[in-house]
Order: structure tokens, then sequence, then C-alpha cells
């Protein structure tokens, strides 16, 4: 029994000066904890919408009002255009536009019906199902009570006999059969080439220090600059092969549209993959082991994957992880690729995600190589 006392209390002091296994067990789980709660959840709050009141009148207030106070809903901007509203829709800044017709209340006055057309940004699949089914429910509330308005008293707050149902006509966009592959194949194919940038390059550079060839390669005339590149090339190139095969599986065998430019979308991933690779070259300068490399960077996938909009929506994470994923790249490029692949979208409709992951892929590559240059000096 003493023996087996020592053992274990050499193994806890191991356990203890062991600073990056002790982050994994008391640290790390605690994090994910927090932050996944957070993340990974299927209700819809402060969802983008645009507004488009055509009528301008106390009916049509009435529906902005509602949807507004219900919690479910943030209108970020309201205009006259539908055109510039379908633009917002196209770039990704709302999920849902709602257009209120010039003749709302005139409509509901003789007709006692109004009618509200709906368009949703089909391609997010099932949220954009939930989303729809919210604003319906909102509507449908307010018809109530403009029914129950004309039953008490006969007349409405904007004039005699009128109020009755919401006409409400949905228009699915980008994803029209609502179809989750089409949504979830891209965002795949992301997180695929995030696990062969990061963690492979990450275990390939600890593996150099595992057999103690990297101080040998120090010494050697070959710079640290050639060492890095000939080390992260393949596994870039790699990426680029991994992304090819992945859309011929996705339209071949799950029907994704390609609506866009494909050398745009290959452009992006020539950056994202930069991103990728700089942060596996950081976790490679902070840890000694293989085993350790693939830890920390368990870690950092996980938590960039479930913030990324890959499995949930970003509109229902709780908004300081919201803020937060805006320096996740993972979200960034899962945003691109869909809207190339499913909107047909052009380098100017995702200009402010491919900036982010821009200067994010140059702050990365930066701060790796000259942490590996410290620790390698």
């Amino acid at each position: 029994m003493r023996r087996i006392l020592y053992l274990a209390q050499a193994e806890v002091l191991h356990i203890v000066r062991d600073r990056i296994l002790l982050a994994q067990v008391l640290v790390v789980p605690v994090v994910q904890l927090l932050v996944l709660s957070n993340a990974a959840t299927f209700e819809i709050r402060n969802t983008p919408i645009h507004v488009v009141d055509l009528d301008r009148s106390t009916a049509s207030r009435g529906v902005v009002n509602r949807l507004a106070a219900n919690g479910h809903f943030e209108i970020v901007d309201d205009t006259p255009s539908v055109g510039q509203a379908d633009e917002g829709l196209l770039r990704g800044d709302v999920t849902m536009v709602v257009v209120i017709p010039h003749d709302f209340e005139t409509s509901l006055v003789r007709t006692g019906v109004g009618q509200v057309q709906l368009s949703v940004n089909a391609e997010k699949g099932s949220a954009a199902g939930i989303v729809q089914a919210y604003a319906s429910r909102v509507l449908a509330q307010y018809a109530g009570e403009l029914n129950s308005a004309r039953r008490s008293r006969g007349t409405t707050p904007w004039g005699p006999a009128a109020g009755g149902p919401i006409d409400i006509r949905v228009r699915p966009l980008y994803n029209v059969t609502q179809n989750y592959k089409h949504y979830m194949v891209p965002g795949i194919l992301v997180a695929l080439m995030t696990i062969i940038g990061t963690l492979l390059s990450a275990q390939n550079i600890a593996r150099e220090k595992e057999l103690g060839t990297l101080e040998q390669l120090n010494v050697t005339p070959i710079t640290r600059g050639q060492f890095i590149i000939a080390k992260l090339l393949p596994f870039w190139v790699l990426g680029l092969v991994e992304l090819s095969l992945g859309l011929i599986v996705g339209v071949l065998v799950f029907g994704v549209p390609v609506r866009g430019s494909l050398p745009l979308l290959y452009g992006v991933a020539g950056v994202y993959l930069t991103v990728a690779l700089g942060i596996g070259l950081w976790i490679s300068t902070l840890v000694e082991t293989q085993q350790q490399a693939m830890f920390v960077t368990f870690f950092i996938v996980n938590i960039y994957l479930l913030m990324s909009g890959l499995f949930t929506p970003v509109d229902s994470m709780a908004p300081w992880v919201r803020t937060v994923s805006m320096i996740n790249p993972v979200r960034h490029f899962v945003t691109i690729s869909r809207a190339i692949l499913m909107k047909g979208a052009g380098p100017a409709e995702i200009a402010q995600p491919f900036l982010i992951l821009l200067g994010t892929a140059v702050f990365v590559l930066v701060v790796a190589v000259r942490q590996y240059h410290k620790r390698a000096a």
C-alpha cells in the first residue's frame, strides 16, 4: 500500500509540475463549459431584421413595434428600399426582411385583410424556418389584437370596422427547399480544412522536437523562414486539395449549388489556410510533445467550430459570444464559403469578413513566427 501511495504521489507531482497538463485538467473544461453553453443553443434571439415600411401608417407601425418588442428580433435597419434590404440579405447583415406594402392599412379598413411579406435567408436551413415561425406568430398575435378591438368597440385606433387577418407571404431566398445539407456541407469543409491546417502542422513541428531534429536543423545553413515555409507549405496545398475533393463530393452526392466564383473561393481559402497554419505554428511553440499539441489544438478548434455558426446560427448565441466570435477566423470563412456557394456573392458582398480574415492571417502568422524564433533561439 505504501508503494502505491509513493507512486501516486510522484504522479501527482508530475501533473502539478506540467503546466499544460494541469491546464487541460482544470482550466480547459471550465472554459469550454462557460463558452459552449452560450454558443451551442438552438434558441433564436436578437435575430437581425430589416424593415421596409412603405405604408408608414398606424397599422404598419403596430407591426414594427411588436416585432421590435418580441425579443426574438432586432431591427438593424429601416428603409423604404426593398433593393437595399435584399443587399443586406446577400451580405449576411440581416436574416429576414419584413416588407409592409403601401396599402396595408387601407386594405385592413376595406377588406379586413392586410398583406405582409417576409423575405427569409433560407440559406440557414431549419434556423430560417424557426425565424419565419417566430415572425408569423408575432403577426398572428397582432391580427388577433385587431380582431379583438373590432369586436369590442366596433372600431380600431385608425378607423371604423377595420382589423382582421394579416396575410403573410413568405419569400425564401438562396435555399428555397431549405435543404440542411446545402447549409452544412460548406461548413464541414471548413472544419476539415481547419483540422488539417492546425492539427497536422502543430504535430509535425512537435514531432521534430521529440526526435531532436529541430535543434539539428537550427544549426544548418537553412534559415528559420525557409524551414517554416517548407514545413507549412505541404499542408497549405493539402488543405486546398481537401477543399477540391469536398466540393466534388458535395456537388455530386449532396447537390450543393455552386452559384459564385470558384477562383474567389480558392483565393479566400488560401488566406484562411494561412491563418490555420499560423495557429498550428503558434501551438507548436507552446508544447514539447505531439500529445500536448493534440490536446491544445483540440481545445482551440472545438471552441472555434462551435462559435463559428457551423452547427448553430450565430444569431442564436448570447450577445457577448457573438461579439467575441468576431475574432474567430472560422466564423468568417464559413460565412464566406456559404455566401459564395449558395448566394453567388462576389467580392463586394464578402469584403468585410474577408478583410477581417486577412488581418487575422497577418497578425497570427507574425506572432507565431516571432514566438517560434524566440523559442528556437
